[in-house]
């Protein structure tokens, strides 16, 4: 089978396409073929070492994949040869199979793109699980997005209004807030003219955000969670600025607000079932049809470097997928 390698640390032109074996279901394994990955911002860090998972070289980067069962290992008892599903490998995604236990596996309705479905379970999985489980976000609260043009970021505008909260949208251009409004949002604020605290304080009346969705960390977390209303909550869902800001932790005590950690890999293996209930009910969502990735770009399994090139340098609104040879034959 083909596969997009990482053989050694570095930016996306140095991965690699090779021919490699295919893989073999183990116990309780499925071996899926795969028509499409969704490309992440987590990816572009995992090939440079710069991430928490650390998988031994040579692998293949691709944290989420929608595909069909081409076999099963012993014990598999949630799906079957030719079904339909999407899976959470954590890597291996970029590649025409992947091998991957049973319990990262949920099947597809009928019906439903492939396509779209491989964007559905890093950005909305990580945003639902964020707002639902972490952040216990409710209807008439106030949920502030940074980067909210995004692939997370335009997935936590629609789960937010879903939801039934009143979105903020930030982002670096009109072009990029007026596709927020396009996806929900209430208001927006563009960061790159506008004073971030000042824009907060006129939108909220002073009272400040309930929640806030942070996955772009740098300077701009800081003023924001000066500008917190009482009892709110502050997500830290990643950096894609490529800085980790150093909070002084004056402010939450101030504020009366949490800062709230959001890892949705690592709560899949610390709460499974937790994990598989949200799963059911963001299946159900875009099932039917309340919930639907933006996907903006699709690029063929070779031009995996330009897409996440595209991610690393945040030209890319909503998801890029990277479709397979199999995944061709859907269209």
């Amino acid at each position: 089978m083909k596969a997009v390698l990482c053989e050694k640390f570095g930016p996306p032109e140095t991965l690699v396409v090779r021919e490699v074996a295919d893989p073999v279901a183990g116990k309780g394994q499925v071996v899926i073929r795969i028509h499409a990955a969704g490309v992440n911002f987590p990816d572009t860090l995992i090939i440079e070492d710069k991430y928490q998972l650390k998988p031994a070289l040579p692998f293949s980067p691709g944290g989420e994949i929608a595909g069909v069962v081409e076999s099963v290992g012993e014990g598999v008892t949630r799906v079957k040869a030719g079904d339909r599903v999407i899976a959470f490998p954590g890597y291996g995604g970029y590649a025409e199979k992947v091998c991957v236990d049973q319990t990262r596996i949920t099947r597809l309705p009928e019906g439903v793109s492939l396509v779209h479905a491989a964007a559905l379970t890093t950005t909305y999985g990580t945003t639902h699980h964020a707002l639902k489980d972490r952040a216990q976000i409710r209807p008439g609260e106030t949920l502030l997005v940074l980067g909210a043009a995004g692939g997370t970021g335009i997935s936590a505008v629609e789960l937010g209004k879903l939801m039934g909260a009143r979105v903020i949208a930030a982002a670096s251009s009109q072009e990029k807030l007026d596709f927020c409004r396009a996806h929900g949002a209430d208001e927006t604020i563009d960061y790159s003219r506008e004073d971030l605290r000042e824009r907060i304080k006129a939108l909220t009346g002073g009272r400040g955000v309930d929640v806030v969705y942070d996955p772009v960390g740098g300077k701009y977390s800081e003023p924001v969670i000066r500008s917190m209303a009482w009892n709110g909550r502050f997500l830290v869902i990643g950096f894609t600025a490529g800085e980790i800001p150093r909070i002084p932790l004056n402010l939450p005590l101030l504020k009366g607000c949490s800062i709230v950690g959001v890892y949705y890999g690592g709560s899949l293996q610390a709460e499974p079932e937790r994990g598989e209930a949200n799963m059911a009910e963001l299946m159900e969502w875009f099932r039917s049809g309340r919930v639907t990735p933006y996907v903006s770009q699709t690029y063929p399994l070779e031009q995996a470097a330009q897409a996440l090139d595209d991610i690393a340098s945040r030209r890319a609104k909503g998801k890029i997928v990277l479709v397979t040879a199999a995944g061709m034959l859907d269209r």
